[in-house]
């Protein structure tokens, strides 16, 4: 069940984005603003070969770049960033590097890999910046059966950035995340942030999870979604989660979050039936197969 809305040109934009379906030339995902319908928030997911690199022209907007697997190197305004990456999501927390707008930059691979660009429409340019893999803290979020990993790399208050919020999500197989469903469609000041949303999902080993978004208005967003590796749901408004691992099967997904408003913050509101599940996390444990890595450590 999916509901697509349209964008102010009057084409329709989707929600749910199966792998392969917003391909672009080297970018195996290519979600910009007027894509998704919406104002700030995009998501590249660039493939590279061995001895492959890749320009960027950054425009109006601030990215990360991010590996999900290999390492790249990232030049760009005179600086050299040296990215050791990662053998997957699901392997260890990776370094990043940090680009401004308005700049040129290239992205070049020895060995290859895959990399995301996460982005967000902005207006100061901040110097470009490395962000080391050592210093991205690893939270360990909910307990029981809604047990999580969350890799704040650049979350808001860990890593400065204009816009762009992006974080990742590791879910153990069986469990629920994204739980219990909020939303961050209004703004309200100091009780929620209006922020649109992209999730960007893997599963390991193959296989499938579900996600889901309800609507928090009147025609709303409306999505269940059957979920594999490389599929995409954006969500600019709705009451998200939850996103479900199958048993047996991690998952991991992409969060790339941006707004309008004037403070760069992560601001939410529980969905009213189900926000009670919190009061019951402090009387049980954290799912012991957690985390599934640290920030200087590999896989468990």
């Amino acid at each position: 069940m999916t509901t697509d809305h349209d964008t102010s040109d009057g084409t329709s934009a989707r929600r749910y984005v199966p792998a392969g379906s917003a391909a672009n030339g080297p970018y195996a995902l290519d979600i910009d603003p007027e894509q998704a319908g919406w104002t700030h928030s995009a998501l590249r997911v660039l493939e590279l070969p061995a001895g492959g690199s890749h320009v960027l022209d950054t425009g109006d907007s601030e990215w990360i770049v991010l590996p999900l697997n290999g390492g790249c190197t990232v030049r760009t305004q005179g600086n050299f960033f040296e990215l050791l990456g990662r053998e997957s999501v699901f392997s260890g927390v990776t370094d990043f590097a940090y680009l401004p707008r308005d700049v040129h930059a290239q992205i070049a691979s020895g060995a290859g890999g895959r990399f995301a660009l996460a982005g967000a429409k902005c207006e100061r340019r901040l110097p470009a910046r490395y962000g080391p893999a050592p210093e991205v803290p690893v939270e360990l979020r909910g307990a029981g059966g809604c047990s999580r990993q969350v890799n704040n790399f650049a979350a808001a208050g860990v890593f400065d950035c204009d816009r762009l919020i992006a974080v990742e999500v590791l879910t153990p197989g069986g469990n629920w995340s994204s739980y219990p469903p909020h939303k961050h469609d209004e703004h309200e000041p100091g009780v929620e942030a209006e922020l649109e949303e992209i999730y960007y999902f893997e599963i390991d080993g193959g296989g499938l999870g579900y996600h889901r978004v309800s609507p928090s208005r009147p025609g709303g967003t409306d999505v269940l979604a059957e979920v594999r590796t490389g599929d995409t749901v954006l969500i600019p408004d709705g009451w998200h989660g939850p996103s479900i691992a199958a048993p047996g099967r991690d998952m991991y997904y992409l969060n790339v979050m941006a707004g309008p408003g004037e403070t760069r913050e992560w601001l939410i509101r529980d969905h009213p039936d189900h926000g009670w599940i919190r009061d019951t996390w402090p009387g049980q444990s954290v799912d012991p197969r957690l985390p599934l890595y640290g920030a200087e450590e590999g896989p468990r």
